[in-house]
């Protein structure tokens, strides 16, 4: 898996799939671990962000690393990307046209974690599966779209600018908690003897 991310990864590093590419720094292709099945999808990289390469490591990432920290979790544990790869400039909005530049991307890294839950901050990472749905309505509960169980969730950033959505974050986290010790934690494969002859000879 790590192979397959990390040639994703690489691959994404020469996209010039929409004009985002002109005006970051970088592109921020992800990070983490597929072990524990959960993967993050937030919307779009910030200033840091683009600085550094990495999701989540300005002021939403602390507050995210705090809430992982608060159900037994840390960010080696999963893995964290975007709907968007490249910053938008000032850090606006993305745009369904930019989404949909990187949407082969987060298809692709999806199928190589096989994330148990995908876990979405925001209204775009949540708008990816449930188009048109209100945030505040659905979030903190886990629902099965396409294959995939998805548990959507506000923004960290979100909470930043309104603190008043803090205790509804963490309530999510203690929500998603319970979800993931109810649900059976992936399984590495173990190639059986005959794969393992073909993968050897």
């Amino acid at each position: 898996m790590i192979d397959t991310l990390a040639s994703i990864a690489a691959e994404m590093r020469e996209c010039k799939a929409c004009p985002l590419w002109k005006t970051a720094r970088q592109v921020v292709p992800g990070e983490g671990s597929g072990d524990s099945g959960i993967l993050f999808l937030g919307e779009a990289p910030g200033f840091n962000e683009d600085q550094q390469g990495r999701p989540f490591v300005g002021a939403a990432g602390q507050l995210l690393d705090e809430l992982l920290a608060g159900i037994g979790l840390d960010r080696t544990k999963v893995f964290i990307t975007n709907v968007v790869r490249h910053r938008p400039p000032e850090n606006r909005d993305p745009v369904p046209e930019e989404i949909a530049a990187c949407e082969a991307w987060t298809v692709r890294q999806v199928a190589a974690l096989a994330p148990r839950v995908v876990v979405t901050l925001g209204r775009f990472a949540m708008g990816r599966f449930f188009p048109g749905e209100s945030i505040s309505r659905i979030h903190g509960r886990a629902r099965v779209v396409g294959g995939a169980t998805v548990f959507p969730m506000f923004h960290p950033a979100a909470a930043l600018r309104s603190p008043s959505l803090r205790p509804a974050m963490e309530a999510d986290f203690s929500a998603l908690a319970i979800f993931l010790a109810t649900v059976a934690a992936p399984i590495p494969e173990t190639p059986r003897p005959a794969e393992q002859m073909t993968l050897l000879g």
